[in-house]
Order: structure tokens, then C-alpha cells, then sequence
């Protein structure tokens, strides 16, 4: 699982690489977006957050990992809660601050809906460790990994919905949500199938 948990996230990482790059005074690669160029920080902070959450948290779905380097999972856990709310913290910047984003008012709401529940599912994952309840650690640090990796299926959700449906305001709000969507349903499966 974390080698294809790894593969869902190349073209994100890339893309983010190239656009990191890019801010920090490198060749314009990737398409301009002047709400970047007025306000950096947070993207550089998001970007860097989520190569660190995408690619170390794939490893934690591993059990051999988990069971033989229980010290290493620690560790990374608590690396990955650090970076897991630097990504959702910084979500949240940019929805709010962060003005004419393609996808209008129903995007608008859903990254708002998506990064506080990255955040919430977080938090509680880390209450659920604390109190040693192992079962629903795992499921809510899959619920928020998996929203975390959204933008990993939205290349996929993406791409179907622009060949189908055009590149429209709504078009764009509903592909990439279906990112999210997508992910949230197979995290709930795989949480339910376990327990």
C-alpha cells in the first residue's frame, strides 16, 4: 500500500516542487497565479507540509512497519500531525485570504468543509493515542490522510470532469471535490472492512 500511496502523489509533488521553484526565484514552469505571487508564504508553507504528509504518512499504513519499528512510527507520527496541521492551517489561509480561485463560492465552502475536518480528525486521532485507543487512532489518522491526499485523485477527478463537462465554474467546484469525495469513501470503507 505505500508504494501506491506514494505513486497517487507524484504529479501533485512535482507540480508543487515546480511551483516552489518558482517562488523561490527559478524559471516560471507552471501556470501564473498572482494570488502566489502577492502571498507566498502559505503555499510554500502548504506545499512543503504536504510532501512531508503524502509521502511519511504512506508509510504508516504499513504493518510491518508499524509492528517492527514502533519507535519510527512514533516518530513519524508525531512529524506527521506537525505537518498534517501545517497543511490544514494553511488550507484554511488561503481559502480565506486567497481571493478569485477557480471553482467559486461552492469550492470556496467545500475547502473550508475539507480543511477544518482534516484538521478536527487530526486533533482527534491524537486524543484517541493518547488515551491508547489504537483502533480509533487509525481510523481518524485515515480519515485526515486521506483528505490530505486529495489533490493526488484530483488529477484523476479533474481530467474526467474537464473532458466531460467543460473547464466551468461548477464543472471545476464539482471534479474537484469528487477528489475529496472519493478518498473519504474509500477511507470509510477500508475503516469499517477493518473493524
Amino acid at each position: 500500500m505505500p508504494s501506491a500511496l506514494v505513486l497517487l502523489t507524484i504529479i501533485p509533488l512535482v507540480s508543487g516542487a515546480l511551483r516552489l521553484v518558482e517562488v523561490a526565484g527559478g524559471p516560471a514552469v507552471m501556470p501564473d497565479n498572482p494570488r502566489i505571487d502577492a502571498s507566498p508564504a502559505p503555499v510554500v508553507v502548504h506545499l512543503a507540509g504536504a510532501a512531508v504528509y503524502a509521502v511519511v504518512g504512506a508509510f504508516q499504513f504499513s504493518r510491518r512497519i508499524r509492528r517492527t519499528h514502533i519507535g519510527w512510527h512514533r516518530g513519524a507520527g508525531r512529524a506527521l500531525v506537525a505537518a498534517g496541521l501545517l497543511v490544514a492551517g494553511s488550507g484554511l489561509w488561503m481559502t480565506l485570504f486567497y481571493s478569485g480561485a477557480p471553482g467559486g463560492a461552492l469550492l470556496w465552502s467545500v475547502r473550508l468543509l475539507v480543511a477544518s475536518a482534516m484538521g478536527v480528525c487530526i486533533l482527534l486521532g491524537l486524543a484517541a493515542i493518547r488515551g491508547r485507543e489504537i483502533a480509533v487512532h487509525r481510523a481518524w489518522m485515515m480519515r485526515a490522510y486521506a483528505l490530505g491526499l486529495g489533490a493526488g485523485t484530483q488529477v484523476f477527478t479533474q481530467g474526467v470532469g474537464q473532458a466531460v463537462f467543460g473547464t466551468g465554474e461548477v464543472s471545476t467546484a464539482l471534479s474537484v471535490s469528487a477528489g475529496w469525495v472519493v478518498n473519504a469513501g474509500i477511507a470509510e470503507w477500508l475503516i469499517r472492512r477493518r473493524s
